[in-house]
């Protein structure tokens, strides 16, 4: 019979899902706050919630990882991973906060193409969590993010173009370019998430 290196043990694969399974909830809560007739101090409380209920999850995977013996692939690309989630997790509330904060109510139509990334980005991050399980067909994941990023770039400097054009007023600019940067960086943060998954991926073919 042939030994088994590792135990079967699916708890990770299982938290990873349910914290990716947060970040979509998180875009869909950011795509609200930016539509126009929002309740934005009720759509931030349920944002805080939601970063809330991540970061517990995200508690909860660093105590299995400090209570297991053998984990399904290394602890440090274990808290990598987890620590990647969270972060994306974080920016869109920060987002979600600056928008609160600044009473923004009306923003470019490049705002609303960041939030749509932000929101396919956290839809194929969910849909490739449980893959890890296997590492299997998790390539065009990676390929993927890293499209949806280039995109994003290119948006931030187009919106960072059309913000400095003469057509805001300087509060508005200042506002605005806080915002769009904090939505660059949860992109960001999702191709960071990505390259770690393929690093395991790496690792373990």
């Amino acid at each position: 019979m042939a030994l088994r290196l590792r135990p079967t043990d699916t708890s990770f694969y299982e938290l990873f899902t349910i914290s990716a399974q947060h970040l979509v909830i998180g875009a869909g809560i950011l795509t609200e706050m930016i539509s126009d007739d929002a309740d934005r101090e009720e759509v931030a409380k349920r944002m805080r919630e939601a970063e809330h209920n991540c970061d517990e999850n995200t508690h909860a995977i660093v105590r299995r990882v400090n209570s297991s013996f053998v984990t399904p692939f290394d602890r440090e690309d274990i808290y990598a991973l987890a620590s990647g989630l969270d972060d994306v997790m974080d920016d869109m509330d920060e987002v979600v906060d600056l928008i609160l904060l600044y009473e923004v109510t009306k923003f470019p139509r490049e705002v609303v193409k960041a939030v749509d990334i932000i929101q396919r980005c956290a839809e194929i991050t969910a849909e490739a969590m449980p893959k890890l399980r296997t590492m299997a067909d998790l390539e065009e994941y990676w390929i993927e993010i890293n499209r949806l990023e280039n995109d994003g770039d290119k948006s931030y400097r187009r919106t960072l173009a059309k913000l400095f054009s003469g057509d805001f007023k300087a509060i508005e600019v200042l506002k605005l370019k806080d915002i769009v940067t904090s939505l660059e960086g949860a992109i960001d943060a999702f191709e960071k998430v990505a390259n770690i998954v393929e690093q395991i991926a790496v690792k373990e073919s």
